[in-house]
């Protein structure tokens, strides 16, 4: 009967700590991206103000910010085509990325900086 009360207590403490997780709220604000992540979105927001495409891209993201979480799982399910053009470790990392509650925010946050950082910069003239 002991070993019946162990077990039941091991389960009442798995399904708590599971519990916890069902309900897990991101914090407010702009996402803490791994360094590996963090290098990626680096890379993006750099072609994105590179091409001169950061306004574009601004307004897309900020439109389609509630939907962040569905165009992951899309990217989860569009990886086996998407790695004939894309590394897929490459893929999956942005996939999971986006996942994240305020991943876009912390994308516009690295496209505005660099965009600022690109406008100060004295202009060349041609």
């Amino acid at each position: 009967m002991s070993g019946d009360s162990g077990e039941h207590s091991s389960r009442w403490s798995r399904l708590k700590a599971s519990m916890k997780q069902a309900f897990h709220v991101d914090p407010p604000g702009p996402a803490k991206p791994t360094p590996q992540e963090a290098e990626l979105v680096e890379k993006i927001a750099v072609e994105v103000v590179k091409r001169k495409m950061a306004q574009p891209a601004l307004l897309f993201l900020e439109s389609s910010r509630p939907l962040a979480g569905v165009g992951a799982a899309t990217m989860h399910f569009l990886q086996p085509f998407a790695s004939v053009a894309v590394a897929p470790t490459t893929w999956s990392t942005l996939a999971t990325f986006l996942e994240r509650s305020g991943s876009v925010e912390y994308l516009c946050l690295r496209i505005e900086a660099l965009e600022a950082a690109r406008s100060d910069r004295p202009h060349k003239p041609s």
